[in-house]
């Protein structure tokens, strides 16, 4: 059995050998323009899109692979950076569970995006350039099975050609050995020389028939898929950009509340660093120091709001009429008028139900005031203020009010830049 294995074997490899051989020296005939070559312009056009979509969906594969990488490492970052506040954040500290639980939510979000982006993307493309090895593969055995069926063709051409030179000859007047030899063996001869003639034409004829058989079994299905393959790109393409657009934006929708959260502590752990330097200069003050009552200065009293404005020369018109008929006998008439020097209450500009919980009420501006101070406001006319608690009562002066611009407060969503004012330049909302 060993023997009989080692024989073919050997068999299969010389048949290989040959079939090299004959490629090769058909090739070469095809380059020097001594054979024709079968050419199929729409497969080669198919050919030439196969080659293309391979080489676009292998950079793809690439540049998505490298994408992923780089979320990684912003994973990482973002991990260490998180965690690093976390220890560095004192646990008296305003929101240090919150922080804590935004680092943990944070380091999720991360994992679950690169997560999704391996199943619904990496996977996906990794899946559709599984199948171009095997087309790569049979297109390669579909030219060498061309080459095949070009050297059979032409094998037979040659020998039907042969044939018709045997016929001719056989034709001719026979030579003079032929011609001595006996009658029976020159018809031996000429029926040797037929019989040979046909077998080589039959055995070209069978193996033109196998060599195109196959041939145009691989070119039938390669004609099938390779346009189908083609036109599948756009729905990867799609697919891909689709799953890799619609993860970005719900990953950073949600990182981005998670980063307005701790944005949030942070403003209220400023308030409270504030705040807690505000009760230690109090502190300060009622130990015997000759520190003001107020943050900074101690005031005699608020400045004198402008005097109103004069009637005009209608109003005392008017008057003079009135006072024309003051023996008469004149109704009774309730008119309310408001001073022109004083603008209507107008509304807010946010939504009451935005202002902190430590706003007490509002008030607008009626006139210009210069901060004499670091600690004041500089208001003008029109103004709307939030009055805002002082941390120590004992710190505010008679006549003087703490607050913030409402246009800080909805520019900037924090209560930080706030400072003292002068009760009567202002009217309550």
């Amino acid at each position: 059995m060993a023997e009989v294995g080692k024989g073919v074997n050997a068999g299969k490899l010389a048949s290989n050998v040959q079939k090299r051989i004959t490629r090769a020296q058909e090739k070469v005939m095809q380059k020097l323009g001594k054979a024709d070559e079968t050419k199929d312009t729409a497969f080669e056009e198919g050919v030439a899109n196969f080659n293309k979509q391979l080489a676009d969906g292998t950079k793809l594969q690439k540049d998505l692979k490298a994408y992923l990488v780089a979320v990684k490492t912003m994973h990482e970052s973002s991990k260490r950076l998180h965690d690093c506040l976390a220890e560095m954040y004192d646990p008296e500290w305003f929101g240090k569970e919150e922080v804590d639980s935004i680092a943990e939510d944070t380091d999720l979000l991360w994992q679950d995006f690169h997560q999704k982006l391996v199943d619904n993307t990496l996977i996906s493309m990794d899946t559709y350039l599984a199948q171009f090895p095997d087309i790569k593969a049979r297109i390669a055995k579909r030219d060498r099975k061309l080459v095949d069926f070009d050297s059979a063709r032409h094998h037979f051409a040659s020998i039907q050609k042969g044939k018709k030179k045997d016929e001719a000859k056989i034709a001719k007047p026979l030579t003079l050995v032929e011609k001595a030899a006996p009658g029976w063996a020159q018809g031996i001869i000429t029926a040797h020389q037929i019989a040979q003639t046909n077998l080589s034409r039959n055995q070209a004829e069978e193996e033109l028939g196998r060599a195109q058989k196959v041939f145009e079994e691989i070119n039938y299905e390669l004609q099938e898929e390779l346009p189908t393959l083609w036109d599948s790109r756009v729905g990867v393409y799609v697919n891909t950009f689709q799953s890799v657009s619609g993860l970005e934006e719900k990953f950073h929708r949600d990182m981005g509340k998670l980063n307005q959260n701790l944005s949030d502590i942070m403003t209220k752990l400023e308030e409270q660093r504030l705040a807690n330097e505000e009760a230690a200069n109090h502190s300060l003050s009622e130990s015997g120091s000759d520190a003001p009552k107020s943050p900074q200065k101690s005031r005699e009293g608020p400045p004198v709001a402008p005097p109103p404005r004069p009637a005009s020369s209608q109003e005392v018109k008017q008057d003079n009429i009135i006072n024309l008929f003051e023996d008469a006998v004149v109704p009774d008439i309730n008119v309310s008028t408001q001073p022109e020097n004083e603008a209507p209450a107008v509304t807010n500009g946010s939504s009451d139900a935005e202002l902190p919980p430590s706003v007490l009420y509002k008030v607008k501006v009626m006139h210009d005031y210069g901060a004499t101070d670091s600690d004041e406001l500089d208001l003008k006319a029109g103004d709307i203020v939030l009055v805002l608690p002082f941390a120590n009562p004992d710190e505010q002066d008679e006549g003087w009010l703490m607050g913030v611009k409402e246009s800080h407060w909805i520019q900037n969503k924090n209560l930080l830049v706030k400072g003292v004012f002068p009760e009567n330049f202002t009217q309550k909302l």
